[in-house]
């Protein structure tokens, strides 16, 4: 079964939601997040990014970063802009894009349940970020920010999706990235919570380093006898499978070790096959299973890469065999949760993006997925 659980809700009141939305905290980097922040004294940027708020030289795990961050909460929830739920509930979450549209359930879902494998993880976490998350949730006693989580189709979910959402929604805005996003409060509650204990497992979508934060700061907080402590739980957007879209979650490489000339040489002996393409079939990023565009040294390559050699099937995907095949035997990094080296870049980031981090970042070499 999955457990979920309604929960006493901190929020916005409507007419301040677009003032207070943002971004997830690790889509930006400090700059950008002062930048998205500017002018914006109610962004949820200065809670999940306290930093912005601090010396520009400060280290971000710094303790005044956490302290800040705190602080940042206890004015928002003490706000005119805030309201907390009497009760507690469940949510409806719909995210639109002009070609997309999909709708979750919003509420808190078990540690225990993360821990005892029924929430099925896809990839591993850096223990950095996930003592810096954990930190946070430490030192603001909340879980500010929820993960993505999927499970397989239901009949009686998507049924009492539809009931819900065929009414005025609580939250109705589109952000700054054409992305329409509508909530609702749920009146069917117990029916919803009824119709997860028939489904198992859950999975991760995005959100790795949030559960296992949450895993690690439930050892802080909960004592052992405690089962019914709300530090038990977190917070969670569940959407069915059949309604996921999945983004891109890019590769960056800040130094190569060598020549570009070499690494372009080293890249082709382990790559079934790799060509120097134009700006825009570059920029246009990889169209099949086992492609991988990648900027490096002012132009555009297309790798393809061979068929895992490897037991899983998480091991077939791109980024695995990326790692198999290139990262691991040419720029030997084999640790992708300890190498400082290497960098994420998710969301709706296109490959011309990247290649402006490799001009204008110092990044040395950006891969597509």
């Amino acid at each position: 079964m999955a457990e979920l659980r309604p929960f006493r809700a901190l929020r916005p009141k409507p007419q301040y939601a677009e003032e207070v939305a943002s971004v997830p905290y690790d889509v930006i980097d400090v700059a950008e997040a002062r930048r998205l922040a500017e002018g914006r004294p109610h962004s949820f940027l200065r809670i999940i990014r306290p930093e912005l708020g601090l010396n520009s030289d400060m280290d971000e795990y710094d303790e005044a970063v956490y302290e800040q961050g705190a602080a940042n909460l206890k004015a928002y929830a003490e706000s005119d802009i805030s309201v907390r739920d009497e009760v507690p509930s469940l949510y409806l979450y719909q995210m639109q894009t002009r070609e997309h549209v999909q709708t979750g359930v919003f509420g808190c879902v078990s540690v225990d349940e993360y821990n005892r494998g029924l929430i099925l993880q896809h990839e591993k976490t850096r223990p950095a970020k996930e003592q810096d998350r954990m930190r946070h949730m430490i030192a603001q006693r909340a879980h500010a920010e929820p993960v993505m989580l999927c499970f397989r189709d239901n009949v009686e979910i998507t049924k009492i999706i539809e009931r819900e959402t065929d009414r005025e929604p609580l939250y109705d805005l589109v952000t700054s990235n054409d992305v329409r996003h509508r909530i609702w409060k749920v009146t069917q509650g117990r029916s919803i919570v009824r119709a997860f204990e028939q489904i198992s497992p859950l999975y991760i979508a995005d959100g790795h380093h949030r559960c296992k934060a949450a895993s690690l700061a439930t050892e802080v907080l909960c004592g052992e006898a405690d089962k019914a402590n709300e530090c038990r739980y977190f917070p969670a957007a569940l959407f069915p499978m059949d309604q996921m879209r999945i983004l891109p979650y890019h590769r960056l490489v800040k130094s190569l070790g060598m020549p570009v000339s070499e690494f372009i040489e080293r890249c082709s002996t382990h790559a079934t096959e790799l060509e120097k393409v134009s700006r825009a079939e570059g920029e246009a990023g990889p169209k099949v299973k086992g492609e991988v565009v990648m900027y490096v040294g002012d132009r555009w390559y297309r790798l393809s890469l061979p068929s895992t050699r490897r037991d899983t099937v998480a091991d077939s995907l791109d980024v695995a065999r990326l790692s198999e095949f290139i990262l691991e035997p040419v720029l030997e990094i084999e640790d992708l949760r300890r190498d400082d080296r290497i960098g994420f870049v998710g969301g709706r980031e296109t490959a011309g993006d990247l290649a402006r981090r490799v001009d204008e970042q110092g990044v040395a070499v950006a891969f597509a997925m």
